[in-house]
């Protein structure tokens, strides 16, 4: 089979598209016929040596996938050949960029059947990240006040719709021209960081943060006293929380059958919208890592790889 293979971290050229052995499930495995994979940030952490993972090489890239049940492990339960799904690789978040892939069974849902592959593909990292920062650790509650730092990012834009319909004050904290889309999603408040100043915020009770660098720290004078923020992308400051009397977390995404499938659920009767910006081909991988990195232009939204002509 073909597959996205790295022998040595560094930049996009580092990645070769080559036959490799089609590998076979272990007793709580599943291998899927691969029809799309999604193409993330983190792939370009573990390209480049910066995981915060160990991860031995050599290595095949990729991690979000969707695709058919070709075979299932002995201790596997839940899911049959030909079944239909979507989900994460592993918890090493590698495998995927491949017409065949090993996936542990309980990172693995049935796909949103209003959904194509190359939509199914474009979610399973990043709906959980979002679904997992806002129930699981800041375990947001309907009335409160919440800020969303990189609103207009995929994750972002999840948490967006996620926290509007749990009936929560949702501001979108952006640096785009994005205003509209926010709103559309649900937002109630859309702070242009170009132009607005988080400093001019009301209180907030919590803070989503998929953006980072210093926009995190002065978002964190605007929690409550008590206050809560959680990120997927910078530990919080321990010195600022203590200053400001709150809270937070830095954590990893683990996705689960379960959650995998509430997800599923909504999509499904069409309570969040995917946004699939650009797709290639799967030998087209090293440019998809180009634009990651900001060395070619590509459209907004999710970039995914077709493995095969059905995901289309």
């Amino acid at each position: 089979m073909k597959a996205i293979r790295v022998y040595r971290f560094g930049g996009p050229e580092v990645m070769l598209c080559e036959e490799i052995v089609r590998p076979t499930p272990a007793s709580n495995e599943v291998l899927v016929r691969i029809e799309a994979a999604g193409v993330g940030p983190w792939d370009a952490w573990i390209r480049a040596g910066h995981s915060a993972l160990p991860q031995p090489l050599p290595l095949t890239l990729g991690s979000d996938v969707a695709g058919v049940v070709e075979d299932v492990g002995t201790a596997v339960s839940g899911l049959h050949s030909g079944a239909k799904v979507y989900g994460v690789t592993n918890a090493q978040f590698t495998g995927g960029y491949a017409e065949y892939a090993v996936c542990e069974a309980g990172m693995l849902a049935e796909k949103p059947s209003m959904l194509s592959f190359i939509e199914a593909a474009s979610l399973p990292v990043i709906a959980s990240t979002a679904w997992q920062m806002l129930f699981d650790h800041a375990k947001i509650q309907p009335g409160q006040r919440v800020l969303i730092l990189g609103a207009s990012g995929s994750v972002g834009s999840i948490a967006v719709q996620l926290a509007h319909r749990h009936r929560v004050y949702t501001i979108a904290a952006i640096s785009s021209e994005d205003e509209g889309r926010m709103t559309h999603l649900g937002a109630d408040q859309v702070i242009d960081m170009r132009t607005a100043r988080i400093a001019d915020l009301l209180p907030v009770d919590t803070i989503i943060d998929v953006a980072g660098g210093n926009l995190q720290a002065m978002a964190i004078g605007r929690l409550r006293r008590g206050g809560y923020i959680v990120s997927a992308v910078l530990p919080p400051e321990p010195r600022l929380l203590e200053q400001h009397g709150a809270t937070g977390t830095f954590f990893l995404v683990k996705a689960t059958t379960r959650g995998l499938q509430e997800l599923a659920d909504l999509f499904d009767r069409g309570a969040l919208s995917a946004r699939v910006g650009t797709v290639l081909n799967l030998d087209q991988a090293q440019l998809a890592h180009r634009m990651l990195d900001g060395i070619e232009p590509y459209v907004r939204g999710k970039i995914v790889l077709a493995v095969s002509w059905n995901s289309l």
